[in-house]
């Protein structure tokens, strides 16, 4: 629709990875630049995917799980495996803890970013492992709650540094798992960098309807360009680990909105 209104250029967030391909094809047939932000298309034509690293996603999730759990289930709530952030977020947090932690068992649970998909597996996971000692939500903002909520509602939601807490680990960066953090409710977060994404989304469509085009290499706003084994260049911006650490930086896109 976009396209026939003779628009001259696209900024889009794939919600699946491959079904994008059509319309980044007719787009390229129309002459007209697309920029992707967030996720990564698998396939077709874009002047640039704007996106964080998110393998950096899982294995920052599993470093911290693995140095605070020394054995035991740790259960990761994954993202849609259409996604390429799905699929990223898995298979990084997967082989991390393989490689790295074999003492932690990973359960898993295909979530699909909905949270209604994500209490009930986790409540049914719970009732058969009561033992478990870590959670990974590949997405806070739609798994938290519901995640949280499961745990109480079984007596298992215990503060951060008192005996019987479930060490979890979110991604996302807003300012409810900030106030988690803060509770003691969870322990930390990936700030996924989506002021970044606004700006530097608008940044390179800008310059792709300009006729400009990039190179892989380093950029001036501390990212780095790579070129996927798909040949489409992405711009991997900065997403910091958060914790009660750090939890209050003011430079923390979570802690400039309300």
């Amino acid at each position: 629709n976009e396209l026939n209104q003779g628009v001259k250029g696209l900024v889009v967030a794939p919600l699946d990875s491959a079904a994008i391909e059509a319309g980044l094809d007719q787009a390229e047939r129309k002459g007209v630049p697309v920029v992707a932000v967030d996720v990564a298309p698998d396939k077709g034509k874009v002047a640039m995917v704007v996106r964080a690293n998110n393998v950096s996603y899982g294995e920052k999730a599993c470093q911290y799980l693995g140095e605070h759990i020394t054995s035991g289930k740790v259960v990761q709530i994954m993202g849609d495996l259409a996604s390429v952030n799905g699929r990223d977020r898995s298979e990084a947090f997967r082989a991390c803890v393989k490689k790295n932690f074999p003492k932690l068992k990973v359960l898993e649970i295909p979530a699909k970013w909905e949270s209604d998909t994500a209490a009930s597996q986790l409540g049914t996971l719970l009732n058969a492992n009561p033992d478990i000692k870590g959670i990974y939500m590949q997405a806070g903002g739609v798994y938290r709650a519901a995640a949280l909520q499961t745990l109480k509602s079984k007596g298992m939601l215990k503060k951060a540094g008192t005996a019987g807490h479930i060490a979890i680990v979110s991604n996302d960066g807003i300012p409810q798992e900030f106030d988690a953090i803060r509770k003691g409710e969870i322990d930390a977060t990936v700030s996924q960098p989506a002021d970044l994404y606004a700006k530097y989304g608008m940044y390179y469509i800008k310059a792709a309807m300009q006729g400009k085009t990039f190179e892989p290499g380093p950029t001036d706003h501390d990212s780095t360009i790579v070129k996927l084994p798909s040949g489409i260049l992405e711009d991997q911006l900065p997403a910091p680990l958060v914790t009660k650490d750090n939890v209050d930086d003011p430079k923390l896109w979570g802690n400039t909105v309300k």
